[in-house]
């Protein structure tokens, strides 16, 4: 591999980042370390990481100011990996711009996964003159963007305008977590905001029209008191 994926890993604890390291390093991809958040945003800005690896809990600053500062000027994708698992603080983390949020302990399996999930979305063009992709498909879930139409299995699901508004940005997003706040404001505008009864109501609804059982769904995953997620199986 001639030019492995870089993955930056900002951890003060060096047992955890020499495991992240050598779990890394075993699946072909090259890795840089730091216990700083001073030393993150220099090496951030010197190396062009492919991926970031962010403990909230730096000696120096906080995770959430280097995150702050990193999306003044960056979208490199920016996993947080953290032993804070309070929800208010997962938000506040996608919200200011986080592409995951790992709470530790974790397996490997998950952390390859949210990073190959980084990599994909962050190799998709957002604006630009590049077409983006007019399909997205995951198990027996498809979606035509262009023909605004939805397929489970081979049939099509008719889907209301505002629950079709829903799917088609948690499929554009696929693989990321989008709170409850930021997929509102996005539907229903900024003075919607605050309201997860409405969000609630339609995915209820949209659940019963796409998975098979709504209770433990398979495409559409709710990561609890923070967003939802659509599945993004390879």
């Amino acid at each position: 591999m001639a030019n492995k994926v870089t993955i930056l890993i900002v951890e003060d604890e060096r047992a955890i980042s020499n495991f992240i390291s050598t779990v890394l390093t075993a699946n072909g991809y090259r890795t840089i370390k730091t216990e700083t958040g001073r030393e993150t945003l220099s090496l951030i800005t010197s190396h062009c990481p492919d991926v970031v690896l962010l403990d909230l809990g730096l000696p120096d600053m906080d995770g959430l100011e280097v995150l702050k500062s990193v999306r003044e000027w960056s979208n490199i994708p920016i996993i947080i990996v953290s032993a804070r698992g309070y929800e208010r603080e997962k938000v506040e983390a996608l919200d200011l711009g986080a592409d995951d949020y790992i709470t530790k302990p974790f397996g490997t399996s998950e952390l390859l996964a949210r990073i190959r999930t980084a990599l994909r979305h962050n190799s998709k063009p957002e604006t630009g003159d590049s077409v983006p992709s007019t399909k997205f498909t995951t198990g027996g879930f498809a979606i035509d963007f262009d023909k605004r139409m939805v397929w489970v299995d081979g049939t099509d699901i008719h889907l209301t305008q505002i629950e079709y508004k829903i799917v088609a940005l948690l499929c554009r997003c696929a693989g990321r977590v989008l709170t409850y706040d930021s997929i509102i404001e996005q539907i229903w505008g900024p003075f919607a905001a605050g309201d997860n009864q409405i969000l609630r109501v339609n995915m209820a609804n949209i659940r019963r029209k796409i998975e098979k059982n709504p209770a433990e769904p398979r495409y559409i995953l709710t990561e609890v008191g923070v967003g939802y997620r659509m599945s993004d199986a390879e």
